[in-house]
């Protein structure tokens, strides 16, 4: 893993971030920013991201797939995190290298909070991260270590899912609400099934500060 000293890059990421996570109901901490208590007073959770486009320092990152494993024990904002980073197996030794340090905030820029709310970086691998994109349905598969489905939450609209919009949420202002179908982790002694539980999924424009 690399040194997590913040060191500002050329980067920038185009895509998708979809995740699922332990709380009952949509998570608060979209609207709270990370103030309000989980609904299950911990955050568990796997998340998915898919990069259209995107570079870090010259080097091409569009179509690599990215899974997170995600444990924290309180209020998001409060930092204390523990995460596991896989990275898509298809990534050249500089794009595995630079997305390990978008992902951990040492890029900073958009990630760079992650200095400050991650605490330890319990595993970092190459890994084939299949994720697939299917109307309102989106899928990720590592291997056995996560296995999860979730789906969009339809709205009043024909077509169009449950949205929270121009929010100040890290990842991004539009907030699109679904819901576990079928989602299992079992990983780093995390043994998670976050069927039935709160998902969203959100496009991501980030980038570095340099």
């Amino acid at each position: 893993m690399p040194n997590r000293e913040m060191t500002p890059a050329n980067w920038a990421v185009k895509g998708e971030l979809f995740l699922n996570c332990s709380c009952d109901v949509f998570c608060p901490c979209v609207v709270s920013l990370g103030a309000h208590l989980p609904t299950e007073g911990h955050c568990h959770a796997w998340m998915g991201i898919v990069i259209d486009e995107g570079h870090f320092e010259g080097e091409d990152l569009a179509g690599l797939n990215v899974g997170l494993l995600v444990d924290i024990p309180g209020r998001m904002g409060e930092g204390n995190w523990k995460v596991a980073a896989y990275v898509d197996d298809r990534a050249s030794e500089a794009a595995y290298d630079g997305l390990l340090k978008i992902f951990s905030g040492a890029a900073g820029g958009t990630t760079g909070l992650f200095t400050m709310l991650v605490s330890e970086i319990i595993g970092a691998e190459r890994a084939p991260v299949e994720i697939i994109r299917d109307g309102n349905r989106r899928v990720i598969n590592i291997g056995r270590k996560i296995n999860g489905e979730i789906e969009l939450l339809a709205g009043a609209e024909p077509g169009e899912p449950v949205t929270i919009t121009n929010s100040k949420y890290w990842m991004g202002p539009n907030i699109v609400a679904a819901r576990g179908v079928k989602s299992k982790v079992r990983d780093y002694g995390r043994v998670w099934d976050f069927g039935g539980k709160s998902a969203e999924v959100c496009a991501i424009d980030w980038q570095g500060a340099a």
